[in-house]
């Protein structure tokens, strides 16, 4: 595993190692150690989740609030995301700024989004499944977000977001303004 770039304070882009023959290939989706060698940070992941997107379906903005903020490590088994994280940190110098990046099932990039970020990501196939781990334990109580369409935030998604299939519930999430002031 190798860090392809630092995003924010905490918050890399991964490639983990690729071992492919004539059977196909195999990796090590994480690896404590290896992890730890890459980024500096030892993670105790409790939780996997896997998500399945059709093409246009946007999830997000989301994130949990303290003391129940998550870490995560996010990957696409297949097809491919556009993934994005902001960084919700007020005493951050690049509070809410953002960052995009594919992930897909062909680079196997990897995303760990730390504690203080907020995570949004739209399928850029017509069938995606998204994987990744989790730090802390999901609480229905510190479930939160913001809208995606957040001009604060100012995303430029790769299609015209009337297309986009997005639940009522992130709809109807605030504007970042009226969560942070």
């Amino acid at each position: 595993m190798k860090v392809i770039k630092k995003i924010f304070d905490r918050c890399f882009l991964l490639q983990p190692q690729i071992h492919p023959d004539h059977r196909g290939f195999f990796f090590e989706f994480y690896n404590r150690k290896a992890f730890l060698k890459a980024t500096g940070l030892d993670m105790d992941f409790v939780q996997d989740n896997l998500a399945r997107s059709r093409f246009g379906v946007l999830r997000g903005f989301h994130f949990q609030k303290p003391p129940y903020e998550q870490a995560k490590l996010v990957s696409v088994i297949k097809g491919k995301i556009l993934d994005v994280v902001v960084d919700i940190r007020p005493e951050s110098p690049t509070f809410l700024q953002h960052y995009a990046v594919e992930l897909n099932e062909q680079n196997r990039y990897q995303l760990f989004i730390p504690k203080g970020f907020a995570h949004a990501y739209l399928s850029l196939a017509d069938e995606t499944y998204v994987f990744y781990k989790t730090d802390a334990f999901y609480h229905p109580q510190a479930d939160s977000g913001f809208r995606f369409d957040d001009p604060d935030v100012n995303v430029n998604w790769p299609i015209d977001i009337r297309r986009m299939i997005v639940s009522e519930k992130d709809r109807n999430l605030a504007f970042v303004k009226d969560i942070f002031g």
